[in-house]
């Protein structure tokens, strides 16, 4: 049986979000985890030679964004800059550790379709997703949007509803195979719903907010 003391690093920051989400911090910040993290643990995150007064903040951050990270395995979610919430694989893998359990592997079991994959990494890196992410949609341009959608404005009527269409299709198709799960890329990222979620709403917002351009652009062909 797996107990507290025997639960690895990652693990016990686990715990240590959930304790903030219990206590209505959600989403929380990395700061706010990694002192709860030594409250609750000390002798495993506090400064060296100084455990009793300051927390090791490289340690618990390590552990967050490190290539076997709580992020890429799933367990947190990316809520915005250095926010994060717990994801629903991660509150299965709390209860689990709280029931004496083990934890369950990392995600990866679920395969996503090659060319779905090749479209969330593209995605996923474009500065659209990254201002959405940390609040700064007021700077957000007609160029990021079509960065993100892999267009350019020269871009006919219907090959352009077509691309947006492609998008939303197998961003819905993607959140249907995981299931509330997630899964591994083949470059190692954990994908979660979350973030499949984050990519929706990315698009939607776009959408919305440009829609007087992508109307130009849908018109001007029709005139042709």
């Amino acid at each position: 049986m797996n107990t507290v003391a025997e639960c690895t690093v990652p693990e016990k920051i686990l715990l240590a979000a959930h304790q903030l989400e219990e206590h209505g911090q959600s989403p929380f910040s990395a700061e706010a985890l990694i002192v709860a993290s030594w409250q609750k643990f000390p002798r495993t995150f506090g400064l060296k030679g100084y455990a009793d007064q300051y927390p090791d903040s490289n340690k618990v951050l390590s552990c967050i964004m490190g290539e076997r990270g709580l992020a890429k395995r799933g367990w947190l979610s990316k809520m915005g800059q250095k926010l994060y919430s717990l994801t629903r694989e991660g509150k299965q893998v709390v209860v689990r550790l709280q029931s004496g359990g083990e934890a369950p592997p990392a995600a990866g079991h679920i395969k996503i379709p090659r060319d779905q994959e090749k479209l969330l990494l593209s995605l996923l890196g474009t500065p659209a997703v990254s201002k959405f992410e940390e609040g700064l949609k007021d700077e957000l341009n007609f160029s990021d949007a079509c960065r993100f959608w892999g267009i350019q404005d020269s871009m006919q009527g219907e090959a352009l509803a077509a691309r947006l269409d492609h998008i939303k299709a197998n961003l819905a198709s993607v959140e249907r195979l995981l299931a509330g799960s997630s899964a591994e890329l083949s470059n190692g990222r954990s994908v979660s719903r979350d973030e499949l979620n984050l990519l929706t709403a990315v698009h939607e917002y776009l959408e919305d907010h440009f829609s007087r351009h992508l109307s130009l652009l849908r018109n001007r062909v029709t005139r042709n």
